[in-house]
This record gives structure tokens, C-alpha cells and sequence, in this order.
């Protein structure tokens, strides 16, 4: 039996390769629209029922203990139930938050502006990373380290006025979920991430801190 051509095997095996890869983008970002979809459900029932925001501690509470659930069920069907809850916890505490923003002047285009702003770089992020095929792996340790800090400061500012410095830190965070948004699509396209839950929640939270945090921007000066 004759052997295949060693250019066969590899062109083979990129081929695969190429494939899977395919497959993975298109169920994140299929998972992405509807996990999205599914958040902009119930942050306009919280919203619509003036829902008051669960706080800090159940907030992050909630975060952390889906999170894991996630993480632990990203290789089961139960992955899809747990990540659906996630973005339906998220969505429903945005309510409260979008709430605050529509009772100020001009807080209609406030949230219009944090919206099409986060979507405007979401794509163009992504479009990047697709057509350029760049590996940004380099970026994992300056993420790590800053996605880190920006929460140590954050969780400070709940116990301290760092009113002063909100711009500067709201402005870091866009940075840093932009950076994300490059890393984790790029991590798709090399390879790196073959599971399209984790992705999608990965790019979920990017989307969902931008916009959190384009709204404070766009907000600030509003009465």
C-alpha cells in the first residue's frame, strides 16, 4: 500500500484545521447574538418593571459562581444552559443601570451613543483580527495584569471617592476590552480557543464592560 505524500498529509491536516476553526467562529458568534439577544431581554424587563440593582456583593456573588459553573460545563450541553443564565444575570443588571441613565437630560442618547459605540468597535475589532489573521497571543500578560488591576481599583472605588479619576479608569477598561475583543478572536482564528462557550463568554463580557463603561463615559457632566 502505497504512502501518502508528506505535502498531502499536511495539506490534509490544514484543511481539518482550517475547518474547525471555521466551525468555531461561527458557533461564538452565532451563541454571541443570541446570548446578547437573550441580555437585551431581560435588562428591558428589568428595566420596564423598575427592578432595583441587586448590589455589590450579589452582583459579583452571581459573576463569580456562574463563571465557574461555565468553565466546569463548557464540554456539555449544560455549558449552553449556564451561559444563557450568566448574560440573562447580566442583562437584568444592566436594568436598573440603563434605568438611572433615561432619567437624565439627553439620557436617551447617552445609551444610544454607548451602544452604537460598543457595536461600531466590536466590528471593527473583529474585522481586524479576521482580515489580518494577526496572532495577538503577545498581548495575554499585559491583559492579564491590567484586567487585574482595573478590577482592584474598581472594587476600591466602592469604598473610596475616586469620583476624579473615573474618566481616566473608564477609559482604561475600553482599552482593555478592546485588546480582548483582538486576543480572544485571534485566539480563535490560531487556534488557541476551541470552545465556543468559553469564546463566547469572553466576548460577551468584553461587550457587555464596554458598554457599561462607555455609558459613564458618554454620562459624565449629565445632572
Amino acid at each position: 500500500m502505497a504512502e501518502q505524500p508528506i505535502s498531502a498529509v499536511r495539506t490534509g491536516a490544514a484543511a481539518g484545521s482550517a475547518i474547525e476553526v471555521n466551525r468555531v467562529l461561527r458557533n461564538t458568534y452565532l451563541l454571541l447574538g443570541m446570548t446578547l439577544a437573550f441580555s437585551a431581554v431581560t435588562a428591558g424587563i428589568s428595566l420596564s418593571l423598575n427592578l432595583p440593582h441587586p448590589g455589590l456583593l450579589l452582583t459579583l456573588g452571581g459573576w463569580i459562581v456562574l463563571l465557574i459553573a461555565i468553565n466546569k460545563t463548557a464540554n456539555s450541553a449544560w455549558g449552553l444552559f449556564w451561559v444563557f443564565a450568566f448574560t440573562g444575570f447580566l442583562g437584568y443588571t444592566m436594568g436598573p443601570i440603563l434605568n438611572l441613565y433615561l432619567q437624565m437630560p439627553n439620557g436617551a442618547d447617552v445609551v444610544t451613543m454607548a451602544l452604537a459605540s460598543t457595536a461600531a468597535a466590536f466590528i471593527g475589532l473583529s474585522a481586524v483580527a479576521l482580515i489580518t489573521r494577526k496572532d495577538f497571543s503577545f498581548m495575554t500578560s499585559f491583559l492579564t495584569v491590567g484586567i487585574l488591576v482595573v478590577f482592584a481599583v474598581v472594587m476600591l472605588s466602592w469604598f473610596m471617592d475616586l469620583s476624579a479619576f473615573m474618566g481616566a479608569i473608564g477609559a482604561a477598561v475600553v482599552l482593555l476590552m478592546s485588546g480582548l475583543i483582538l486576543w480572544q478572536t485571534s485566539a480563535i482564528i490560531h487556534g488557541g480557543e476551541t470552545n465556543y462557550i468559553l469564546a463566547t463568554t469572553t466576548l460577551y463580557m468584553s461587550i457587555y464592560n464596554m458598554f457599561s463603561w462607555l455609558l459613564l463615559l458618554f454620562g459624565m457632566g449629565e445632572d
